[in-house]
């Protein structure tokens, strides 16, 4: 009788502790999925804090992180669309955005995020992000291009140091730059060009100077056709000029990129990446400068890695939430610091000891701010466009003819955009 009577008060306890346990069991959080890609070591430490503090700070909203293998991603994209299976929230490559809104794997932003953060924006990454008035994507960083060189060396050739982007080489200035640099030079290469990279950088770091010319990739208005644009003789000129630095012997073929840190060239045209391991090489001698001015004002490539919604996701405004966070200045500068990116908003460039206003990086910033960076095309034709023109550049650094290798690319452009019928 005892041993009954005490299971029985056991039995009421654990049934005490168990309805204490119920009550006190958080209500089932929302969970959001994001997709990002694998890139720098730094950037994915990064992104993991990121979601384990927005995590730790929101009980109601969780976010589940899965790294993609960057050179698959694109394709892993359109695997995932095909089999209905896309997250909620997925960061990509910028080139590819226009192409994913029309394809309808993406979602407006323009409700979902506030007034006050977009304001903090820096105008490159709304333009960037927008496509037919809307706002689609944005990103925690944008990119620069420019000219690095040591100070030292353009001293002793005795050419002017250009300031500002306002003040930049004229393309006839900067032959002479080159000219006077090789006098000095073993071999007369004092360019680096980077053509150790390939892919999306040819068109990233080459078609501003088409642009800088008076050409483009394509016409803008409607984005219908590259003729009269891409071929035109304002792009047939730059791209003959740029030629010209390779066959003069003027650029270092750079096959272990040390051209620039060993002191073989003057000069290395690139972006914001490489800054920390040129300032640990060359310290204070290292100078940025903007890229030539070769008719319209010097022109600057821009935009990176972004994150949109897609349209499949069901929890769009938990998803925004985590974006919001995302582009917190503290969240920025975190980001931008592990991967030496130009921070995405003003309020972290303020507080960015390489990009504020007496920063060494400030120019990219100039650049980004004054109207001398291009986005790439806003159309879903720009992987052919980008294909296309990297096929071209191929071309003429191998000596081809200039006006035969912009002709076929035009050709190609147009032929896939009448393909997709002015992809409407």
């Amino acid at each position: 009788m005892l041993r009954l009577l005490i299971w029985g008060i056991l039995a009421a306890v654990l049934a005490a502790c168990d309805n204490d346990a119920s009550e006190q069991r958080p209500i089932s959080a929302t969970q959001i999925e994001a997709w990002f890609h694998t890139g720098q070591a730094g950037e994915r430490q990064v992104i993991q804090d990121q979601v384990a503090r927005f995590n730790r700070l929101n009980s109601d909203v969780q976010v589940k992180l899965t790294l993609i293998p960057e050179h698959s991603y694109n394709a892993q994209i359109q695997a995932a669309a095909i089999a209905g299976d896309l997250p909620d929230i997925l960061e990509f490559d910028g080139p590819y955005l226009y192409n994913y809104i029309w394809q309808g794997h993406l979602q407006s932003l323009d409700k979902l995020l506030s007034t006050a953060l977009k304001a903090d924006l820096l105008p490159s990454i709304i333009k960037q992000g927008s496509y037919r008035g809307h706002l689609y994507a944005i990103g925690s960083f944008d990119s620069g291009l420019g000219l690095y060189a040591r100070r030292s060396k353009l001293q002793q050739a005795r050419v002017r140091i250009p300031s500002s982007p306002a003040k930049a080489w004229t393309a006839d200035e900067f032959k002479v730059v080159l000219q006077a640099l090789a006098k000095s030079d073993d071999d007369g290469a004092v360019l680096d060009l980077k053509l150790n990279y390939s892919g999306e950088w040819f068109t990233y770091a080459f078609s501003p100077i088409i642009q800088s010319a008076g050409g483009d990739l394509i016409e803008r208005q409607k984005y219908r056709t590259a003729v009269g644009v891409l071929n035109s003789p304002a792009a047939l000129a730059a791209m003959t000029q740029l030629q010209s630095w390779l066959q003069s012997g003027y650029v270092d073929a750079n096959v272990d990129d040390a051209a620039f840190i060993t002191g073989r060239v003057a000069l290395s045209w690139v972006g914001h990446w490489e800054f920390s391991r040129y300032s640990e090489a060359v310290g204070d001698d290292l100078v940025l400068l903007p890229l030539p001015d070769f008719g319209q004002g010097s022109r600057t490539g821009q935009g990176s890695w972004v994150w949109g919604m897609t349209a499949t996701g069901q929890r769009a405004q938990d998803a925004a939430r985590f974006l919001q966070f995302l582009l917190q200045s503290e969240e920025v500068l975190a980001m931008a610091n592990a991967n030496g990116a130009v921070p995405a908003s003003r309020s972290a460039i303020a507080q960015s000891k390489l990009y504020r206003a007496d920063g060494p990086l400030s120019l990219f910033v100039e650049q980004l701010t004054g109207g001398y960076a291009v986005p790439r095309p806003q159309t879903p034709a720009y992987p052919v466009i980008t294909s296309a023109f990297q096929k071209a550049f191929l071309d003429i650094r191998n000596g081809g003819n200039v006006q035969a290798a912009l002709d076929k690319a035009t050709a190609i452009i147009d032929q896939d955009i009448a393909d997709n019928k002015g992809y409407k």
